[in-house]
């Protein structure tokens, strides 16, 4: 098989690329190494930037999207018994977040790929990316119980941070940045209208907890917990309990309980792999970085790569000009360590350490409450939650 961008990776990243080659008159063979199946019923992230929702909606995808999904045009804090919103437009010249999931996101790519794109291989394992550094890279895999292998013009690797990709670059030429959390999150999906229309970040002596949804009828809530946390250890009433004492307020806000579907441990680590590319070799998202959730920067910046990577080689081919490419990792690595940051930045603000001591705390409280009070402060959150530029 010969194409001219072999795509490790069937999540959003890879399938974005995809389409977005497409519309572009560029062919690529999407190598995903799951079933259908899996891939749409993948639980991640669930809040999509500005700038992801308009590449979305350029690309031919928005379209459920825009009907279905929940726009936001904030989120509340809560610190100390009181409530603040954030109120995102008013602060950013009208930008807000889309809550849009992430199995939404691939099923509508997917939809679109099939009809529409090049081949989309499903249960198509990638073993190996060979020659990288030249020009003419290969991706050995194998697929209905036989090795093939996909030569290529250009490789990008979606498929996150255990995949063969990033492998393909040599150690020598690389650096690794990596911090790991001593405490992750325990995530319900539950069968309950939201008690809140917009997302709600709480600080709580016990620790952290996270208001979210999936549509209207379905809550999506988090605590934070200790690293390697059993969530069966769990009973659902616990939960519940838990997440009502930290999401307490002064007024009469009450926390909705339903039953609970899903329960699911998330670990929190930032790392990011420097360069992001090695020759005709191009890592996207978590192939080459990952963030603590707590800022949802994932799948946003998985969205920045490959649309910086599809606008670099349309430039590529319309003027002989490989400079965008050059660039890549470069360009890539400016809004990487943005969100590296933020997501840092609202990890510490928001998360009990363990073993804090209560300078820490009391540290804590005066930056959300200068948050609160600072039209500056509150910009430069607002700024950075609904996105930093693709480029």
């Amino acid at each position: 098989m010969r194409t001219t961008v072999g795509i490790i990776g069937a999540g959003p990243a890879g399938l974005l690329l995809a389409r977005l080659l497409h519309n572009a008159g560029i062919d690529s063979v999407v190598l995903e190494s799951r079933d259908r199946a899996y891939v749409e019923r993948r639980q991640r992230a669930g809040i999509l930037e500005q700038g992801t929702a308009d590449v979305l909606r350029a690309a031919g995808a928005g379209e459920r999207m825009d009907r279905e999904g929940l726009r936001h045009d904030g989120i509340e804090l809560r610190f100390d018994r009181t409530r603040h919103r954030v109120d995102f437009p008013a602060l950013t010249g009208g930008r807000s977040v889309m809550v849009y999931a992430q199995t939404e996101v691939c099923k509508d790519l997917i939809a679109l790929q099939l009809r529409e794109g090049g081949p989309l291989l499903f249960e198509a394992e990638a073993l190996a990316v060979e020659d990288a550094g030249t020009d003419a890279p290969r991706i050995r895999f194998r697929h209905e119980g036989r090795e093939d292998v996909l030569e290529c013009s250009y490789v990008v690797g979606c498929d996150g941070f255990w995949g063969v990709a990033r492998k393909a670059i040599p150690a020598g030429l690389t650096q690794v940045y990596e911090r790991t959390y001593p405490f992750g999150w325990l995530g319900i999906l539950a069968d309950v209208p939201p008690s809140h229309d917009e997302l709600v970040y709480a600080r709580h002596e016990r620790g952290f907890a996270l208001l979210s949804m999936r549509s209207p009828a379905v809550s999506r809530l988090y605590l934070q917990v200790p690293d390697g946390t059993d969530p069966g250890a769990w009973g659902d009433e616990e939960i519940w309990d838990e997440l009502e004492r930290r999401f307490e307020t002064a007024d009469d806000w009450y926390l909705q309980r339903g039953p609970i579907t899903q329960k699911t441990v998330t670990p929190m680590r930032s790392y990011v792999h420097e360069p992001m590319r090695h020759g005709r070799l191009f890592l996207a998202g978590d192939a080459a970085h990952i963030v603590p959730p707590t800022g949802a920067k994932g799948l946003n910046l998985a969205a920045g790569d490959v649309a910086t990577f599809a606008r670099a080689l349309v430039h590529q081919q319309e003027t002989g000009s490989p400079e965008l490419l050059d660039a890549y990792s470069q360009t890539c690595l400016r809004r990487v360590w943005q969100a590296e940051r933020f997501s840092y930045d609202m990890t510490t603000l928001l998360h009990r350490a363990p073993g804090a001591s209560p300078f820490e705390g009391r540290l804590q409280l005066a930056r959300l409450e200068r948050i609160a009070s600072s039209r500056a402060a509150e910009t430069d959150l607002a700024e950075a939650y609904t996105g930093f530029p693709f480029g």
